[in-house]
């Protein structure tokens, strides 16, 4: 009889834990949750981003805070995985948010960590829904990694005809950090672009924790390059727009979505030099949406610290929001809090959010052909839309 108990209680137990899983479990109220993952940099390099992308997914939270499914309602829970903005300790990040029992992950900012993550929430058969990892190789080889970006290979393309088109520009300095997977990627992308079309590349590459490059900007200069290309971090951003200031450097810099940031624009603001950036939305392209997370922003002195001390809306901040909104619909399209669910209809998940149309192709890449150009107004300290350009880059086609 004890072992028949034995056996009993061991089988109950397993039906509670699947249940659970099901479910998502329930929170210290006793209220039923369903738990997402928030796979994000909020120290290291990329925390800047990082911390903007999280503000997005904060006020979808607050706005959206329950889902019903089944005829049951659930709270639905942040779990926060600080990946560090390093490949090192992305797997352990990701292995904490499948610890947590995370039925989506969402993230990351950073294609170079998402990279790195990824293959955790494979092993777990939990899918993650990228934001703004850019990288091609983020879904390649790994099916259970979505995103709602737009690629590399079509960003490369997109700054690479704005160089030729606005500048007429032959010659193109290329920079970026040595083994960084988003730099390296964008760069070879934009580089075969550029040269196909008869242009001119020259590309070097700086060392992890390099903090002058004065010897760079110099030799862009010499080599008399029409414009300079640099998809850098945050972090380098800001040290080689300072720096490039003080040379009075008088050449255009063209930069991609990640310096779509308020920390660069401090940086440049007061200055003469010239930027022009790649990204994903233009504030003042849904005043709902713009009105709400500036009041969601001002509202907590948390809020506005974790966006650089001021209102200003970063693109990746309205990506977080939908990204958001793409996990709860595939919920209720699934009917279903389950990762196993979730993994089965994320595929045929469409939805219009703030930042446009996001639908998914066999890969899991999102479908889209839209870039917004805008340039740093540096005496108002504001950005300012330079053109939206549309195309159709698929990795296949920038392979040939």
């Amino acid at each position: 009889m004890k072992k028949l108990f034995a056996v009993l209680l061991a089988a109950c137990m397993v039906l509670s834990l699947c249940a659970c899983s099901a479910s998502g479990g329930k929170s210290d109220s006793g209220a039923k949750v369903i738990k997402i993952g928030v796979f994000e940099p909020s120290s290291g390099d990329s925390a800047s981003g990082g911390k903007k992308e999280i503000l997005g997914m904060q006020y979808a939270n607050s706005q959206v805070p329950e889902v019903t499914l089944g005829g049951q309602t659930y709270k639905v829970e942040l779990v926060y995985g600080d990946n560090g903005s390093s490949t090192d300790k992305a797997p352990s990040a990701a292995s904490s948010l499948v610890s947590a029992g995370v039925s989506v992950v969402l993230g990351s900012y950073g294609s170079g960590v998402s990279m790195a993550g990824g293959p955790k929430f494979e092993e777990a058969g939990i899918p993650a829904i990228g934001v703004t990892c850019t990288n091609p190789n983020v879904t390649a080889g790994n099916s259970y990694y979505f995103r709602i970006c737009f690629l590399d290979n079509f960003q490369a393309d997109v700054l690479a005809n704005f160089a030729m088109d606005k500048f007429d520009a032959k010659t193109a300095y290329c920079l970026g950090e040595t083994g960084n997977e988003y730099d390296q990627g964008l760069i070879a992308f934009f580089k075969q672009v550029f040269e196909a079309a008869g242009g001119k590349v020259i590309a070097d590459s700086f060392p992890t924790g390099n903090s002058d490059f004065g010897s760079y900007l110099n030799k862009a200069k010499s080599e008399g390059a029409d414009v300079i290309f640099t998809p850098v971090s945050i972090a380098y951003a800001v040290q080689i727009i300072k720096q490039a200031a003080s040379m009075g450097l008088e050449t255009p810099f063209l930069g991609s979505d990640t310096l779509d940031d308020n920390m660069v624009l401090e940086a440049i603001t007061g200055s003469d030099l010239k930027l022009y950036v790649s990204t994903f939305y233009q504030e003042g392209g849904s005043k709902e949406f713009d009105e709400g997370i500036k009041k969601y922003i001002n509202g907590s002195s948390e809020a506005l610290a974790a966006n650089g001390g001021n209102d200003t809306i970063s693109a990746v901040t309205a990506m977080g929001y939908d990204a958001y909104f793409v996990a709860l619909e595939a919920m209720k399209k699934a009917d279903s809090g389950d990762k196993a669910a979730l993994m089965k209809i994320l595929p045929s998940v469409t939805y219009t959010g703030v930042s446009g149309a996001i639908a998914f192709d066999e890969v899991g890449d999102a479908v889209r052909d839209t870039a917004y150009i805008k340039t740093a107004d540096t005496a108002a300290g504001t950005w300012v839309l330079e053109t939206v350009q549309t195309g159709s880059a698929s990795a296949a086609e920038t392979e040939k």
